[in-house]
């Protein structure tokens, strides 16, 4: 099966060998996104304001597929510190609405990329 490359200037580029996302067939798979903005500053702020702009991230990526949160069926979030997780939860559930919630695994990390609190990843599927 073909895939296709996705790439936005919306979030930030690729730190290394990997695309923002991937689509192949009707599936989207989003390269875990961190805490820069588009232009690839690290966002300054607590783990709330940074997983705010993880999230904005991966709409982006999400937008330029073609789909939007409401598509993504999974998300795999890693954290540096776990005892952060209600304070991310809260954030996560602003994004996502409680019935249809992705299938998700929160999982703490000893390092991220850039030494940042949160980074997430998903799958989306089109139509």
């Amino acid at each position: 099966m073909a895939h296709q490359i996705i790439l936005t200037d919306q979030a930030p580029a690729p730190i290394g060998p990997y695309s923002q996302a991937v689509k192949a067939g009707n599936t989207v798979y989003v390269s875990g996104q961190i805490p820069l903005d588009a232009a690839g500053q690290l966002v300054e702020g607590d783990v709330a304001a940074q997983t705010h702009q993880v999230l904005k991230n991966m709409t982006a990526v999400l937008a330029a597929a073609g789909l939007t949160l409401t598509d993504v069926v999974k998300c795999s979030i890693f954290v540096k510190d776990l005892s952060n997780f209600a304070t991310i939860n809260q954030v996560y559930g602003s994004y996502f609405d409680e019935a249809t919630a992705p299938a998700r695994e929160t999982v703490e990390v000893a390092r991220l990329p850039r030494d940042v609190q949160v980074e997430i990843s998903c799958i989306a599927v089109g139509t």
